[in-house]
């Protein structure tokens, strides 16, 4: 970055979700997810500057729903990215990049876009790039979001669990959320539903994390390393789930630590995806 040259940055907040429905459509505004997850205030830092390219954490990548949020927009963007969350790992780092560009980019370039018009955007660089169908609309709102019904703002509806735990969590390795989407999802579908039926019956974080732990089994997603996690976190009186989709444990308040593993630990974040000041 050049001394003079405009520049915006935008935090937007990592995302676990906990179970899902995926939900096909005519347009990528109208498709999307069903379910529940919590957002992190471990989250992804994005600065645009007029320019090219994409650095995450230093590093140059290539990322197709940041490349088609530009190209939706119509500017040339150099988006450097910052972020303490593993990539693949179940945080929607990639929804976070494609929103937080969206946010700054709109801003440096003036390009004259209301918020929901700009979630809608990142929104569908995700679902047609196949990297995400629901982080974006619940790193927009922030706090333990419920996507009562799949899609962008304008068809979405968005519910959330009046709660703000903090979180902790394990990563043990990727899992490609692109092989999962793209596969068949009629089984995963229909565990999300049942999952999300549960949680709107009686919506707690207690029954949150119960539907999840078993989505995770249900889908037939659940990994060993997980799965012995979750374990021992239960023996030791916590509270555990999978987040989808990546071979990844968290927990509600100090369950992981309490049960003898070394988490990362968050809160809950309250204010949703944003631009900062200076």
């Amino acid at each position: 970055m050049t001394a003079g040259e405009p520049s915006a940055t935008a935090f937007v907040p990592g995302h676990i979700t906990g179970f899902f429905s995926a939900h096909t459509a005519t347009t990528c505004s109208q498709a999307g997810s069903r379910g529940a997850g919590i957002t992190l205030t471990d989250g992804v830092e994005v600065t645009v500057t007029p320019g090219s390219g994409l650095r995450l954490n230093g590093e140059g990548i290539e990322m197709l729903p940041v490349a088609d949020v530009c190209n939706r927009l119509g500017v040339d963007a150099a988006v450097d990215a910052n972020t303490s969350l593993p990539l693949g790992a179940g945080f929607g780092v990639s929804g976070a990049l494609a929103l937080g560009t969206a946010l700054a980019a709109n801003a440096v370039f003036d390009c004259g876009k209301t918020e929901n018009e700009l979630i809608t955007l990142a929104h569908c660089a995700e679902v047609e790039a196949g990297t995400g169908l629901g982080d974006v609309v619940a790193q927009a709102r922030g706090g333990l979001p419920i996507r009562i019904d799949p899609g962008s703002p304008s068809h979405g509806r968005l519910d959330g669990l009046p709660a703000r735990p903090q979180i902790e969590y394990v990563t043990f390795g990727e899992m490609s959320t692109e092989a999962v989407l793209s596969g068949d999802t009629d089984q995963l579908t229909v565990a999300g539903e049942s999952a999300l039926s549960r949680v709107l019956e009686w919506p707690t974080i207690d029954r949150f994390m119960t539907a999840s732990r078993k989505f995770a089994a249900d889908a037939e997603l659940l990994t060993d390393e997980v799965a012995d996690a979750i374990d021992a976190v239960d023996e030791d009186g916590g509270d555990a789930a999978m987040a989808m989709l990546g071979n990844t444990v968290f927990a509600t308040g100090d369950g992981l630590s309490a049960a003898g593993y070394d988490p990362q630990q968050c809160r809950t974040d309250a204010g949703g995806a944003r631009l900062l000041d200076g």
